[in-house]
């Protein structure tokens, strides 16, 4: 409850990781892949849903702050983008269906409840498309106790098991906060094996 309505108080005005810039990451991807259909959690106002969109890409932005959702189709119609934005709970992602070959998470799993984050891999693995890519960035927790969002090594370690770990990026967040890229894939076999 309080972090939905701490997101909400924070598009009343501009969220300080709203940057309105796709990271190098991202960009990357895009210009080494044909585009295909791709899925955005925690999309915020739609940067990368648009990105995606101006380069060819079929692509869904999901997130649960409805204001958050208005700007991102407001931003998306002034860039001339065709994109769909959902108001839905990341976890459950019930009305989304298909297989897709990119699902996107720039900064939504570290701030989710440790008590969803498996059921949420888990339907992240459900939702990839056969050698599907999953981008994954996210803070890391130094200690398990260290405060704000992050997630743990037993995270990654779940995260590892489920997908198939193609490279991992560390760094530090504005040179404090230690955060790391992943670009995992769906396993061969469909059943993270």
């Amino acid at each position: 409850m309080m972090r939905k309505v701490f997101f909400n108080l924070a598009y009343l005005q501009k969220p300080v990781w709203d940057t309105g810039i796709s990271p190098p990451e991202l960009l990357d991807f895009i210009a080494s892949h044909a585009p295909g259909r791709a899925l955005d959690l925690g999309c915020g106002t739609g940067t990368n849903v648009i990105t995606l969109a101006k380069q060819g890409w079929e692509v869904i932005g999901v997130d649960f702050v409805k204001r958050a959702i208005n700007i991102a189709r407001k931003n998306a119609e002034q860039y001339g983008a065709q994109a769909e934005f959902r108001v839905d709970d990341v976890t459950r992602l019930g009305n989304i269906t298909g297989k897709f070959d990119l699902i996107l998470d720039m900064g939504c799993f570290h701030s989710l409840p440790a008590s969803t984050r498996q059921a949420y891999i888990l339907k992240i693995d459900q939702l990839l498309a056969d050698r599907g890519t999953f981008l994954l960035y996210m803070f890391m927790k130094a200690i398990p106790d260290n405060a704000g969002p992050g997630a743990t090594e037993m995270d990654i370690n779940f995260i590892t098991q489920t997908l198939q770990l193609v490279e991992r990026k560390d760094s530090t967040e504005r040179g404090i906060r230690p955060s790391a890229w992943f670009a995992l894939q769906k396993k061969s076999d469909g059943k993270g094996r």
